[in-house]
């Protein structure tokens, strides 16, 4: 028996991985994003939630071609992962606003942002696995 969950949390950990890598490349496409809106005077605020949402619709289509198996319709998997992401994206934007009410992270909101980002990502991973696979572990 303990080579089943031995093998069950290699799978979850390789599964982990890949997420995190197509995650990263999103995320690189979400800060790009962040960058030119705050260059062209987007308030820090307004400029996460656009470049949040560009980001979770890129990682959506990298998720679906690379990550998960899709266990539903591509339409209902897209309307439950953005619903997820949205979700995601409320509670990212409650984290940063609330970082940056702090002095430092308001001068620093890059840092901010990276903070919401690394914990939103668990959130997003297990429900993102629910909504492609009908699964959380």
């Amino acid at each position: 028996m303990k080579g089943f969950w031995e093998h069950k949390l290699v799978q979850l950990f390789v599964l982990k991985a890949k997420y995190a890598t197509t995650s990263a490349i999103a995320t690189t496409l979400e800060y790009v994003v962040f960058g030119i809106l705050k260059y062209q005077g987007f308030t820090g605020t307004y400029a996460h939630i656009i470049s949040y949402a560009c980001g979770m619709v890129f990682n959506f289509l990298l998720q679906k071609r690379f990550i998960f198996d899709l266990k539903r319709s591509v339409s209902s998997a897209f309307l439950l992962a953005m619903m997820v992401s949205l979700g995601g994206m409320a509670l990212s934007t409650g984290i940063f606003v609330g970082l940056t009410q702090w002095e430092w992270f308001h001068q620093n909101d890059y840092v901010a942002k990276l903070i919401a980002t690394g914990i939103v990502f668990f959130y997003n991973f297990y429900l993102k696995r629910f909504v492609f696979e009908k699964k959380f572990i």
